[in-house]
Protein backbone atom coordinates (compact mmCIF):
# COMPACT_ATOMS: atom_id res chain seq x y z
CA UNK A 1 0.00 0.00 0.00
CA UNK A 2 1.20 3.48 -0.82
CA UNK A 3 2.69 5.39 2.16
CA UNK A 4 0.59 8.43 1.46
CA UNK A 5 -2.50 6.48 2.31
CA UNK A 6 -0.99 4.96 5.46
CA UNK A 7 -2.85 5.86 8.62
CA UNK A 8 -1.54 5.48 12.18
CA UNK A 9 -3.51 4.42 15.24
CA UNK A 10 -6.88 5.99 15.61
CA UNK A 11 -7.44 8.91 17.93
CA UNK A 12 -9.40 6.94 20.53
CA UNK A 13 -6.58 4.45 20.67
CA UNK A 14 -4.04 7.22 21.10
CA UNK A 15 -6.06 8.70 23.91
CA UNK A 16 -6.32 5.36 25.60
CA UNK A 17 -2.58 4.82 25.41
CA UNK A 18 -1.91 8.28 26.87
CA UNK A 19 -4.31 7.65 29.75
CA UNK A 20 -2.75 4.27 30.48
CA UNK A 21 0.76 5.77 30.46
CA UNK A 22 -0.32 8.59 32.75
CA UNK A 23 -1.98 6.21 35.20
CA UNK A 24 1.04 3.97 35.12
CA UNK A 25 3.39 6.84 35.85
CA UNK A 26 1.22 8.01 38.75
CA UNK A 27 1.14 4.52 40.23
CA UNK A 28 4.88 4.19 39.87
CA UNK A 29 5.36 7.58 41.47
CA UNK A 30 2.99 6.75 44.30
CA UNK A 31 3.94 3.19 45.24
CA UNK A 32 7.60 2.85 44.36
CA UNK A 33 10.65 4.22 46.17
CA UNK A 34 12.49 4.87 42.94
CA UNK A 35 10.07 7.58 41.83
CA UNK A 36 12.31 10.39 43.08
CA UNK A 37 15.28 9.02 41.23
CA UNK A 38 13.21 8.52 38.11
CA UNK A 39 11.89 12.05 38.31
CA UNK A 40 15.41 13.33 38.68
CA UNK A 41 16.47 11.42 35.60
CA UNK A 42 13.56 12.77 33.62
CA UNK A 43 14.24 16.33 34.81
CA UNK A 44 17.89 16.00 33.83
CA UNK A 45 16.88 14.64 30.47
CA UNK A 46 14.55 17.50 29.61
CA UNK A 47 16.51 20.35 31.29
CA UNK A 48 18.51 21.13 28.09
CA UNK A 49 15.20 21.64 26.35
CA UNK A 50 14.19 24.14 29.03
CA UNK A 51 17.47 26.03 28.55
CA UNK A 52 17.08 26.06 24.78
CA UNK A 53 13.47 27.18 25.06
CA UNK A 54 14.30 29.99 27.47
CA UNK A 55 17.43 31.12 25.59
CA UNK A 56 15.68 33.66 23.28
CA UNK A 57 13.92 35.29 26.21
CA UNK A 58 17.16 35.38 28.22
CA UNK A 59 19.05 36.96 25.36
CA UNK A 60 16.31 39.50 24.74
CA UNK A 61 16.07 40.40 28.43
CA UNK A 62 19.84 40.74 28.73
CA UNK A 63 20.07 42.94 25.65
CA UNK A 64 17.18 45.08 26.89
CA UNK A 65 18.76 45.49 30.33
CA UNK A 66 22.10 46.29 28.75
CA UNK A 67 20.53 48.92 26.53
CA UNK A 68 18.58 50.44 29.41
CA UNK A 69 21.66 50.40 31.61
CA UNK A 70 23.74 52.14 28.94
CA UNK A 71 20.99 54.69 28.37
CA UNK A 72 20.77 55.33 32.11
CA UNK A 73 24.55 55.78 32.29
CA UNK A 74 24.46 58.27 29.42
CA UNK A 75 21.66 60.25 31.03
CA UNK A 76 23.40 60.24 34.39
CA UNK A 77 26.65 61.32 32.74
CA UNK A 78 24.84 64.20 31.06
CA UNK A 79 23.28 65.27 34.37
CA UNK A 80 26.64 65.08 36.11
CA UNK A 81 28.23 67.26 33.40
CA UNK A 82 25.51 69.86 33.82
CA UNK A 83 25.89 69.76 37.60
CA UNK A 84 29.67 70.06 37.32
CA UNK A 85 29.35 73.05 34.99
CA UNK A 86 26.93 74.78 37.35
CA UNK A 87 29.12 74.08 40.37
CA UNK A 88 32.20 75.31 38.50
CA UNK A 89 30.44 78.60 37.81
CA UNK A 90 29.33 78.86 41.42
CA UNK A 91 32.86 78.05 42.60
CA UNK A 92 34.29 80.85 40.47
CA UNK A 93 31.72 83.25 41.89
CA UNK A 94 32.48 82.08 45.43
CA UNK A 95 36.18 82.65 44.88
CA UNK A 96 35.48 86.16 43.62
CA UNK A 97 33.19 86.88 46.57
CA UNK A 98 35.77 85.51 48.96
CA UNK A 99 38.41 87.83 47.53
CA UNK A 100 36.03 90.76 47.79
CA UNK A 101 35.19 89.78 51.36
CA UNK A 102 38.87 89.58 52.30
CA UNK A 103 39.49 93.01 50.80
CA UNK A 104 36.55 94.52 52.66
CA UNK A 105 37.68 92.92 55.92
CA UNK A 106 41.17 94.32 55.43
CA UNK A 107 39.68 97.70 54.56
CA UNK A 108 37.62 97.76 57.75
CA UNK A 109 40.61 96.58 59.74
CA UNK A 110 42.65 99.54 58.50
CA UNK A 111 40.09 101.89 60.08
CA UNK A 112 40.54 100.57 63.63
CA UNK A 113 41.80 103.95 64.84
CA UNK A 114 38.91 105.89 63.27
CA UNK A 115 36.06 106.67 65.69
CA UNK A 116 32.52 106.63 64.36
CA UNK A 117 30.87 104.59 61.63
CA UNK A 118 33.15 103.98 58.63
CA UNK A 119 31.81 104.70 55.15
CA UNK A 120 32.86 102.42 52.33
CA UNK A 121 32.54 103.55 48.72
CA UNK A 122 33.01 101.66 45.47
CA UNK A 123 34.84 103.01 42.44
CA UNK A 124 32.40 103.49 39.55
CA UNK A 125 34.70 105.01 36.94
CA UNK A 126 38.32 105.97 36.40
CA UNK A 127 39.43 109.05 34.46
CA UNK A 128 42.28 107.83 32.29
CA UNK A 129 43.84 111.17 31.44
CA UNK A 130 47.62 111.61 31.12
CA UNK A 131 49.04 112.66 34.50
CA UNK A 132 45.53 113.22 35.94
CA UNK A 133 44.35 110.43 38.22
CA UNK A 134 40.76 110.78 39.37
CA UNK A 135 37.95 108.34 40.14
CA UNK A 136 34.18 108.49 40.60
CA UNK A 137 32.68 106.93 43.74
CA UNK A 138 29.16 105.66 44.39
CA UNK A 139 28.71 107.77 47.53
CA UNK A 140 27.67 111.44 47.57
CA UNK A 141 26.36 114.24 49.74
CA UNK A 142 23.20 112.29 50.59
CA UNK A 143 25.47 109.66 52.18
CA UNK A 144 27.28 112.23 54.31
CA UNK A 145 30.34 112.65 52.08
CA UNK A 146 32.16 115.99 52.42
CA UNK A 147 34.41 117.86 50.06
CA UNK A 148 38.13 117.28 50.76
CA UNK A 149 37.24 114.17 52.78
CA UNK A 150 40.29 111.85 52.76
CA UNK A 151 40.21 108.32 51.34
CA UNK A 152 42.23 105.28 52.35
CA UNK A 153 42.27 101.60 51.43
CA UNK A 154 43.59 98.60 53.31
CA UNK A 155 47.21 99.59 52.50
CA UNK A 156 47.35 103.36 52.90
CA UNK A 157 46.21 106.79 51.77
CA UNK A 158 44.43 106.94 48.42
CA UNK A 159 43.34 110.55 47.89
CA UNK A 160 40.58 113.01 48.76
CA UNK A 161 37.15 114.13 47.56
CA UNK A 162 37.17 117.09 45.16
CA UNK A 163 33.53 117.47 44.08
CA UNK A 164 30.16 116.16 45.23
CA UNK A 165 26.86 115.06 43.80
CA UNK A 166 23.79 113.73 45.61
CA UNK A 167 24.65 110.08 45.00
CA UNK A 168 28.22 110.18 43.69
CA UNK A 169 31.45 112.07 44.14
CA UNK A 170 34.76 112.61 42.43
CA UNK A 171 38.09 112.01 44.13
CA UNK A 172 41.63 112.92 43.22
CA UNK A 173 44.35 110.36 43.93
CA UNK A 174 47.68 111.13 45.56
CA UNK A 175 49.42 110.16 42.30
CA UNK A 176 47.74 113.00 40.38
CA UNK A 177 50.27 115.61 39.26
CA UNK A 178 48.29 118.38 40.98
CA UNK A 179 48.01 116.69 44.37
CA UNK A 180 50.30 117.15 47.39
CA UNK A 181 50.10 116.23 51.06
CA UNK A 182 52.19 116.70 54.17
CA UNK A 183 54.10 113.66 55.48
CA UNK A 184 56.74 112.73 58.02
CA UNK A 185 59.21 109.87 58.08
CA UNK A 186 58.35 107.15 60.56
CA UNK A 187 61.98 106.55 61.54
CA UNK A 188 63.16 110.11 62.24
CA UNK A 189 60.02 112.27 62.13
CA UNK A 190 61.40 114.50 59.37
CA UNK A 191 58.57 116.46 57.76
CA UNK A 192 58.19 116.90 54.01
CA UNK A 193 55.70 117.35 51.18
CA UNK A 194 54.86 114.51 48.81
CA UNK A 195 53.45 115.36 45.40
CA UNK A 196 52.08 113.24 42.58
CA UNK A 197 53.87 112.79 39.26
CA UNK A 198 51.01 111.40 37.19
CA UNK A 199 52.41 107.89 37.68
CA UNK A 200 50.57 105.14 39.58
CA UNK A 201 53.66 103.82 41.33
CA UNK A 202 55.78 106.87 41.97
CA UNK A 203 55.62 110.01 44.12
CA UNK A 204 58.21 112.72 44.72
CA UNK A 205 59.29 114.03 48.12
CA UNK A 206 59.84 117.77 47.86
CA UNK A 207 62.29 120.27 49.36
CA UNK A 208 64.56 118.04 51.43
CA UNK A 209 68.03 119.49 52.08
CA UNK A 210 71.05 117.30 51.41
CA UNK A 211 71.66 116.97 55.14
CA UNK A 212 68.25 115.39 55.76
CA UNK A 213 68.38 111.99 57.46
CA UNK A 214 66.31 109.89 55.07
CA UNK A 215 67.04 106.45 53.62
CA UNK A 216 65.65 104.11 51.03
CA UNK A 217 62.97 101.97 52.64
CA UNK A 218 61.80 104.67 55.08
CA UNK A 219 58.04 104.76 55.58
CA UNK A 220 56.27 108.05 55.00
CA UNK A 221 53.17 108.73 57.12
CA UNK A 222 50.66 111.56 57.08
CA UNK A 223 51.72 114.33 59.44
CA UNK A 224 48.31 115.98 59.82
CA UNK A 225 49.81 119.45 59.18
CA UNK A 226 47.90 119.97 55.93
CA UNK A 227 44.56 119.99 57.76
CA UNK A 228 43.12 117.36 55.44
CA UNK A 229 44.60 113.99 56.32
CA UNK A 230 44.66 112.73 59.93
CA UNK A 231 48.10 111.97 61.30
CA UNK A 232 49.67 108.53 61.21
CA UNK A 233 48.33 106.93 58.03
CA UNK A 234 50.88 105.24 55.70
CA UNK A 235 51.44 107.04 52.41
CA UNK A 236 54.52 105.66 50.66
CA UNK A 237 57.92 104.01 51.01
CA UNK A 238 61.11 105.72 49.87
CA UNK A 239 62.51 103.88 46.84
CA UNK A 240 65.25 106.13 45.39
CA UNK A 241 67.40 109.03 46.60
CA UNK A 242 69.49 111.17 44.25
CA UNK A 243 71.84 113.89 45.54
CA UNK A 244 73.27 116.52 43.22
CA UNK A 245 75.34 119.13 45.04
CA UNK A 246 74.59 121.61 42.27
CA UNK A 247 70.93 121.50 43.28
CA UNK A 248 69.57 123.02 46.51
CA UNK A 249 67.55 119.94 47.42
CA UNK A 250 67.98 116.20 47.05
CA UNK A 251 65.64 114.27 44.75
CA UNK A 252 63.66 111.60 46.59
CA UNK A 253 61.11 109.23 45.06
CA UNK A 254 58.65 107.00 46.91
CA UNK A 255 56.19 104.27 45.99
CA UNK A 256 52.60 104.54 47.32
CA UNK A 257 51.45 101.80 49.65
CA UNK A 258 47.96 101.85 48.09
CA UNK A 259 47.63 100.10 44.75
CA UNK A 260 46.17 103.13 43.05
CA UNK A 261 45.80 101.53 39.62
CA UNK A 262 43.55 98.71 40.87
CA UNK A 263 41.51 100.10 43.74
CA UNK A 264 37.86 99.08 43.83
CA UNK A 265 36.73 99.98 47.34
CA UNK A 266 37.88 102.87 49.49
CA UNK A 267 37.17 103.95 53.03
CA UNK A 268 36.12 107.53 53.69
CA UNK A 269 37.37 108.77 57.04
CA UNK A 270 34.62 109.71 59.48
CA UNK A 271 33.28 113.24 59.17
CA UNK A 272 34.61 114.41 62.50
CA UNK A 273 38.08 113.32 61.45
CA UNK A 274 38.08 115.94 58.71
CA UNK A 275 39.37 119.38 59.71
CA UNK A 276 37.00 121.95 58.18
CA UNK A 277 38.36 125.16 59.69
CA UNK A 278 41.35 125.43 57.35
CA UNK A 279 42.09 128.79 55.85
CA UNK A 280 41.62 128.94 52.05
CA UNK A 281 45.28 129.80 51.60
CA UNK A 282 46.23 126.47 53.17
CA UNK A 283 44.20 124.30 50.82
CA UNK A 284 46.12 121.92 48.66
CA UNK A 285 45.30 121.80 44.95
Amino acid sequence: MNDMYFRGPSLPLRLLLAVVCSVGLMLVDRYTDSSTQLRSYLTSAVSPLFYVASLPQTLFSGASEQFMSQQAVLEENSRLKETLLQQSGQLQLLRFLQQENDKLRALLGSAAQIPGEPLIAEVLAVYSHPFSHQVVLNKGSSDGVQEHQPLIDDQGVVGQITSLGPTSSRAILISDNTHALAVRTERTGVRAIVEGLGQWDSLRVMHLPHSTDIREGDRLLTSGLDGRFPEGYPVARVTRISQDVSQPFMVVYAEPFAQLDRIRHVLLLARRQVVTDVEPTQEQP
